[in-house]
Formats: structure tokens, sequence, C-alpha cells
């Protein structure tokens, strides 16, 4: 929608799915190979082998590249949590916004939603607006308690913004506006409410001028590569019979799982998807497939290539089976797709950006 309305835009985001360049864009374009390997060099040499993570020695050389080339607007993608994340770096950021809370990262941010929640809040700043998408009842506790406690308006989903969607696109209303939506070009209703909270930003961007043609084109001419997305022709989409589609979707979690089947029963209806899935073994594999349970026919699982610590295809099938799926392991990611194919449903690779990325690679696909 920035980018619509004629303003420059950087983007940070990890972690990448096919080239490491995808996590730092200048004005809208991937960085270049030239421009990444000199922040990297300077960064490197100042560093003096000192102690540091790839995250961390990442986030210093995007900063160090959007130092050099300024724009209007730097949208910043925590990397992990919050409080204590690397791109939480900015004393005053022009805004902090939260999207809905999940269960991810426990191992690192704590057991549960209370302390997933107080993490995330983590990035909140005195006299900076946030703006949050809608929360469970405990998720709203810890944000309204961090935000009292730093000094952080909050300009909350159904307290002072609400969304109503319609078979058109979506109502938009606020204490500050009210806007008629279409329908983002992402499918699922979780991309909808993601379009409602990117719009409840601008209340909160008054010194910036987004007409209402900025928005509607931002929304209809979205892309988010490995979020549903449907394979365009190319080697692995070769392996199928005429009337099968390969989609990709890199969530991986509970509320990731929730919000695929939810687009699979809403958009596609019951029995129309087999699942190929690949995880880690950090993430919880019974989680993210409970919500396919009454929709799905069938599941293969696949190991990660190069992931020492992929949970197994013949493990994933096993745990899967055990659920009620009809599931199977497959040698490999062409194997898997090979017998998907004979199905004649719509296949989804789901349950890692890892495994998503490869996806996109073996079929030569490029992120934007």
């Amino acid at each position: 929608m920035l980018e619509a309305a004629g303003y420059k835009v950087h983007v940070y985001t990890s972690p990448h799915l096919v080239r490491f360049n995808e996590r730092i864009r200048l004005s809208g374009k991937i960085i270049t190979d030239k421009e990444l390997s000199s922040v990297l060099d300077l960064c490197l040499r100042i560093n003096q082998r000192k102690e540091i993570t790839l995250f961390e020695i990442t986030t210093v050389a995007a900063f160090v590249a959007f130092a050099r080339n300024p724009a209007d607007i730097l949208l910043i993608e925590t990397g992990l949590g919050g409080r204590f994340d690397a791109t939480n770096l900015i004393p005053k950021p022009y805004l902090t916004v939260l999207t809905h809370v999940s269960i991810d990262h426990e191992d690192y941010l704590g057991k549960g939603l209370i302390n997933i929640a107080n993490e995330k809040a983590g990035i909140f700043k005195e006299g900076c607006p946030a703006v949050v998408g809608a929360q469970s009842r405990i998720v709203s506790k810890v944000i309204a308690r961090r935000a009292r406690l730093v000094g952080t308006a909050l300009w909350r989903e159904n307290f002072e913004w609400q969304l109503n969607h319609r078979k058109f696109g979506i109502i938009f209303e606020s204490l500050k506006s009210r806007r008629l939506l279409p329908a983002p070009n992402l499918l699922g209703k979780h991309q909808r409410n993601n379009a409602g909270l990117s719009v409840a930003c601008l209340d909160q961007m008054r010194s910036y001028h987004i007409s209402d043609s900025a928005v509607r084109a931002g929304l209809t001419n979205v892309r988010w590569p490995a979020r549903f997305q449907c394979l365009s022709k190319g080697p692995l989409t070769k392996l199928l019979s005429p009337n099968t589609k390969v989609w990709v979707d890199g969530g991986h979690n509970a509320g990731a799982g929730a919000a695929l089947a939810k687009t699979i029963k809403d958009e596609f209806g019951k029995g129309s998807f087999c699942l190929v899935v690949g995880m880690l073994n950090n993430k919880s594999l019974e989680d993210f497939l409970r919500p396919f349970i009454p929709d799905i026919k069938c599941l293969w699982g696949i190991s990660i290539v190069g992931e020492s610590n992929t949970i197994p295809a013949n493990d994933i099938s096993e745990r899967a089976g055990k659920m009620g799926f009809t599931a199977n392991p497959a040698m490999d990611l062409v194997s898997a797709i090979a017998a998907g194919s004979r199905t004649n449903s719509n296949i989804l690779i789901c349950g890692s950006l890892y495994l998503a990325g490869q996806v996109l690679a073996a079929n030569n696909e490029e992120p934007l």
C-alpha cells in the first residue's frame, strides 16, 4: 500500500526461502550480491572476530544497507520473540505491530501464551503507538499490562477498530476511519485479517498520505511467497495429473495449521486436498495436523533434506496414522508429489519454511 502511494519502502524479513538476499529489500528489490557482500564485509571487519550470531551480523548488515539507501519507511520483521531480538534496537520506531499471537518457539520464549506474549510485547516503546491484531483474552491482558508499564497507546482489533468480512471483501471500521476493502490477493480468512491489520496501521500514520486507490492496489497486488502459493509450471508440476495443482505453505505451528485447514475447507471443500508434510523436531507435529483431521483424505510424510533436526518421514507417517490420517512415508519430494497426484486431489506441501524454500527452488520459482 505504501509503495502504491509512491513511497520508498525497505523491508527486513527472515528466514529466506531460496536466496539469502531475500532478507533485505531495498525500495522493493532484493539486495544485489554486490551490495550484500559490501555490507557484510564491512560488518565482519568491524566486528573483529568477536562472538556474534548469524542473525545478529545479518541484522547489522541490513541496517548498514538501509542507512546507505535512505527510504520513507522501513518495515522490520522481528526475528524471534521481540524483547531480546536483534531487530529491537530502534529507541523510538514510528509504529509497532503485533499480529495474532500463538504457540511457537517455546524453547526460546518460554512455555505457554503468557510467556510468549510478554516476549512479543517487548517491542513496545514509550510514546510509540502499537497496532494489535485480534488476540485471545489471556494474550490481551498481557499486552495491555505491558503497554501500561511502557507508556504505549494501543490500537487494537475489536476495541479501537474492527473488521466485518463480506463476500465482496472487508468492511474496516475504526474510531478514525471507515473503508470498504477488496479481498487481498491471498487465500484464507487469516490473510483478510492480516490485510485489515495493515489498514489499521494507516490510522496511525497520519503524516503519510495513502489514498483509497493505493490501499486497493496494495491489497489486490500483494504477493507472499510460500503462503498458500500455487506452484506455476516447472519441474515439480510436470509430475501432476491434468486436474491436480500443488500449493506450498511455510506454516509450521498450531495457529498455521488451523488457518490452512480453514482455508482448504472454505475455498475448496472437504476431501479436496492431500498433504505432503515435512517438519523440524522443535515443532509440534500433532498440534499442527489436528485441525486437518475432518477434511483431509491422505498424507505423505517426508524428511527435509539437509536439516539434521528434521522429523523422519517414517515418524511423521506413523504419528499421523495414530491421529487417524491415511498416512505413508515418501522417499523424497518428487515421490510424494507423484503419489499425491494419483489421488486426483490437490496437494498442499506444508510444515516448514525450510521445506517451502526447497520446493520453490526445485520448481525454479524465484521469490520476489
